[in-house]
């Protein structure tokens, strides 16, 4: 059976006038330049008066002090350059402080900031609907509620669903993220410090294991997790959920902080065909995986399935603080107020993501299917020198290397990772960890085989360096 990375199809280059538009605005893909030790003096001043007012509950994996940014790179307030592995995770998809985006914004600002669009009206926020619902992935017509955040997106799209159901109980899944709201905690499990002291939670959320072949269930082969996953679906169904009582299912196309876990091709087909037995809605968490970062618009159009309600947020704006519930119009049918906020579709926001969308599908998508596939195959090159890099996958530019103590145990190397992660920041390449042993790699979609061969060579020396 083919993994869904090996049955995507990959589109040509990126057309040299969405290059000119802002599309991408590279510089030289040279190595990044380090010019003193990290964090350098002024950031070191900047971290100590962070670490004074601050609160605690923030995790900081590297002591990056940004100043600016622009493309794939970030610029220190030391002077040090670096390669951009995360978009500020998974938020910059066309490239930091984009041109076209940028004056988007200026020119709205001088126009005005803010004028609630649950109350009144602006054709931006229209115009953005109307994008959403362009590109949205599913057949029938939808709807937009405008959120500022993944979470919000998430409770949202949540609230929709018990409304329309009318049904009290929720499936998630083990290594979820989706926000840390007490109704998307409810179905976050990737971490157990993410739950800690924080029960009860919304009450009515039953999970179970995601299908993940690289490390299946004890005595589940890794071709029979789909098979395994959907019989635990209908245990719980026969035990503890019954389906009558079931509003919906939340899953994340590919799990990003689990540890971006993409999950055999057939996973998803078989899941909706048991959730349509009963009437279940399908919520699908794009907030990471969405915009385009796999190179499809969605990451669920990479396994052939329509869901009915999808929540957005990250890379849709480009950094500006916005977030969306697109669901099905039949299932978007709430009365008047049911759902409502004051700062959701921001005008300054509305026309960020209206020029994201814009670029996304002027060739950025197609981009990130193509150095995506380029970057992959990179990694599994490097992979052949290293027996600790348990695992490469992913797809498009939402791809992972797995560290691991031993490789036919697949035990978890925390320790290692995070060395990796240090050594490479100290190279000027910026990662992110995800899971409990994987670093993950979710650059703007700008991204170029150029950049891709600087990212292995800082790589490569840093394992070197992780591993002495």
């Amino acid at each position: 059976m083919n993994s869904p990375e090996q049955e995507f199809n990959v589109s040509e280059p990126i057309a040299g006038d969405v290059m000119e538009q802002g599309g991408t605005q590279h510089m030289d893909a040279n190595r990044p330049q380090i010019k003193t030790e990290l964090p350098g003096p002024k950031g070191k001043a900047i971290i100590e008066r962070d670490a004074k007012v601050m609160s605690t509950s923030l995790s900081r994996e590297v002591p990056l002090v940004v100043e600016r940014t622009k493309d794939v790179w970030i610029f220190d307030v030391d002077g040090n350059q670096f390669l951009d592995m995360t978009s500020g995770v998974g938020v910059t998809n066309v490239g930091h402080t984009n041109p076209l985006v940028v004056q988007a914004i200026k020119e709205q600002a001088e126009k005005f900031l803010h004028f609630a669009g649950t109350d009144f009206y602006y054709e931006s926020q229209v115009t953005l609907g109307e994008m959403l619902n362009e590109i949205r992935p599913f057949q029938e017509p939808g709807r937009v509620f405008f959120t500022n955040s993944g979470t919000e997106s998430v409770e949202a799209s949540i609230k929709l669903a018990r409304y329309k159901s009318k049904r009290p109980l929720y499936i998630g899944f083990l290594g979820a993220f989706h926000g840390r709201s007490m109704g998307s905690l409810a179905f976050t499990s990737s971490k157990a410090v993410q739950r800690r002291y924080f029960s009860p939670m919304m009450p009515g959320v039953v999970h179970i294991p995601f299908p993940d072949s690289y490390r299946p269930p004890e005595g589940v082969a890794p071709e029979k997790v789909t098979d395994y996953v959907i019989w635990y679906l209908n245990r719980v169904f026969e035990t503890i959920a019954p389906p009558e009582d079931v509003a919906a299912v939340l899953v994340e196309p590919i799990q990003g902080e689990g540890g971006y876990i993409v999950p055999p091709s057939d996973f998803f087909p078989r899941l909706k065909e048991e959730l349509d037995k009963y009437g279940i809605y399908l919520i699908v968490d794009e907030v990471q995986s969405g915009m385009g970062r796999t190179g499809k618009m969605f990451a669920i159009q990479n396994f052939g399935v329509e869901p009915d309600i999808v929540a957005i947020a990250k890379g849709i704006a480009s950094g500006m603080p916005m977030g969306a519930s697109l669901a099905r119009e039949s299932v978007m049918d709430w009365e008047e107020s049911a759902h409502s906020n004051t700062y959701g579709g921001n005008p300054v926001a509305a026309v960020a993501a209206i020029e994201t969308i814009k670029l996304l599908r002027a060739g950025l998508v197609e981009n990130a299917a193509k150095v995506g596939t380029y970057f992959m195959a990179q990694l599994r090159e490097l992979q052949k020198r290293y027996e600790q890099i348990g695992d490469v996958r992913g797809i498009g530019l939402m791809l992972a290397i797995d560290f691991v103590k031993d490789p036919v145990k697949r035990d978890y190397n925390y320790e290692l990772r995070n060395k990796v992660i240090e050594e490479a920041f100290k190279r000027g390449l910026v990662c992110l960890g995800a899971g409990q042993s994987a670093i993950r790699f979710a650059p703007p979609l700008t991204l170029t085989e150029q950049h891709v061969d600087v990212a292995i060579e800082i790589l490569d020396d840093a394992i070197k360096a992780a591993l002495n």
